[in-house]
Formats: structure tokens, C-alpha cells, sequence
């Protein structure tokens, strides 16, 4: 998957691409190949707040929870269907992703 992610953006030689992962077990194993031009980054453990994406699973797996699901189709549609809501809904996404530490957007100088 590495390689197919590396040909696709284009790095190599000329160009190198930084991938920035969380610390979960299945994102890395020993022996990866990495493919030339990208580098894997990893984000410390038990830092959510720099992955604000995190604070989203909340949303996003709400029309799920405590719910009884009868086929396997369902999960893809209904999360799909929030996703398509939720990008209409600025104010809840920014009030869950902007910490106040966090940088704030400036125009190119």
C-alpha cells in the first residue's frame, strides 16, 4: 500500500513526502518497506489533540451507537450519509478541531 500511496503522489528522488501516522499497532510492523521519497512520521501516543480528526469519531459513529445493525451495508451507508451532513455543519467540526494552541491560518507572506 506504501509503494501504490508513494507512486500516486509522486515521491521519490525529486520529491520527498511526509506521512504523518498515529501509534496504532496496525499502522506500522517490523521489516516495513518504505518506499524511496517518503518518510514516516509518528505521532507521539496518547496525543489526540495532535490529530484533531480524532474528537470527530464522536460524530461520526453517533447514528451507530447502541444500535442494532442488520447487514453489513448499513454501516457504510449510514456513516457515509453523516459524513455528507457533517460537512454542513462548520461551527460543530471547528468547535471539536481548533485548539486554541493550535495555529491559526495567515495568508501567504
Amino acid at each position: 500500500m506504501l509503494a501504490a500511496f508513494a507512486r500516486e503522489v509522486g515521491a521519490g528522488h525529486f520529491k520527498r513526502v511526509v506521512l504523518l501516522l498515529d501509534n496504532a499497532g496496525f499502522h506500522t510492523r517490523p521489516g516495513l518497506a518504505i518506499p524511496d521519497g517518503l518518510r514516516l512520521v509518528y505521532l507521539l501516543p496518547y496525543s489526540p489533540e495532535l490529530q484533531p480528526a480524532e474528537t470527530l469519531w464522536t460524530l461520526v459513529d453517533e447514528p451507530l451507537v447502541n444500535r442494532l445493525i442488520p447487514t453489513l451495508d448499513e454501516p457504510a451507508n449510514t456513516i457515509g450519509a453523516r459524513c455528507c451532513d457533517l460537512t454542513e455543519r462548520q461551527i460543530d467540526i471547528s468547535s471539536r478541531t481548533n485548539s486554541a494552541w493550535w495555529p491559526k491560518n495567515r495568508a501567504p507572506s
